[in-house]
């Protein structure tokens, strides 16, 4: 994957895909406009004005998508942030109040409305308020992981 235009790769483009038709099926409205080819949703997200992320289905789910404002955010680069364990975006402490949301994710399908602490990579610790969390849908119904996103974040 050529690192410094992602939205190209067709596994990225794939993904992007995954997270826009979840989040509709989720929560009945598009996260994104649509209008486009796949690969100009996919610019259209990772260039969003907002944080998107997401992690796979591991016992220990490694993010496997990051738009460019969330790199900013976390303090790193896309390389890095891919390579990410989802639950080292939170400090220690909130780690077990991360690891109850993702559970209540998995059985209600999406939260809306969820604020937390979370940590950079530089450990600059920020507040993100009013996130949308949901559940990650393939075309064949299975799931795949779950995203986030969020507009609202505060350095603490």
């Amino acid at each position: 994957m050529n690192l410094d235009r992602p939205w190209e790769d067709s596994c990225w483009v794939r993904q992007t895909q995954i997270i826009l038709d979840s989040y509709e099926r989720w929560l009945g409205a598009p996260l994104i406009s649509r209008d486009g080819s796949v690969v100009e949703q996919s610019n259209s997200l990772f260039s969003a004005p907002f944080v998107v992320v997401s992690h796979g289905t591991q016992d220990d789910p490694i993010l496997n998508y990051a738009n460019k404002i969330a790199v900013e955010l976390w303090e790193t680069d896309l390389a890095t942030l891919l390579q990410t364990p989802s639950r080292e975006t939170a400090e220690p402490v909130h780690q077990s109040e991360r690891a109850r949301m993702m559970e209540r994710t998995t059985q209600e399908g999406y939260i809306a409305n969820y604020q937390s602490i979370r940590v950079s990579m530089t450990g600059r610790r920020f507040r993100m308020d009013d996130a949308v969390v949901w559940n990650l849908i393939d075309e064949d119904d299975k799931l795949t992981g779950q995203a986030a996103t969020f507009s609202k974040w505060e350095f603490l």
